[in-house]
């Protein structure tokens, strides 16, 4: 297996540690996804050119989970609450709104990366339903290594 295919995308912890950086700073994070991509779960009529911004500020997006292959969260469009899924392979830029400052990503980064294995939550899955975690065994204490 070669190098390239082993080392996760960067787009992830990019994404989240900006989006993090913009609500520090009390500005507003926008997230540019590629609507066309597979698997995104987008209100379409919002849709311009094969693309859409998404406010993802905390104060206007409920239950927000940010993981390593998708973004989830409800939002409101036109009074509706709607649930919201992007992959990160379709997110294509965050930035604040109010200064354009932020980060866009390598459309290629995702071409030679190979998921060991595939994610359990999807736009099918339950709204309620997280991806659950593997549990690390719970065991104390020291382990002699030779």
């Amino acid at each position: 297996m070669s190098e390239t295919t082993s080392i996760t995308p960067t787009r992830p912890y990019m994404v989240r540690a900006i989006y993090q950086w913009i609500e520090d700073n009390a500005l507003t994070p926008y997230l540019m996804v590629d609507a066309t991509a597979e698997n995104v779960q987008v209100p379409t009529e919002h849709v311009q050119d094969g693309r859409i911004v998404l406010n993802i500020a905390s104060r206007a997006t409920g239950n927000m989970s940010m993981e390593n292959d998708y973004i989830h969260f409800s939002a409101r469009f036109g009074g509706v609450s709607q649930d919201i899924w992007v992959p990160l392979t379709a997110v294509m830029g965050i930035y604040a709104k109010e200064n354009s400052q932020g980060m866009f990503f390598d459309p290629k980064e995702y071409e030679n990366y190979q998921p060991e294995e595939e994610s359990q939550a999807s736009p099918s899955a339950s709204p309620n339903a997280t991806a659950p975690k593997p549990k690390r065994e719970n065991r104390a204490g020291l382990k002699v290594l030779k």
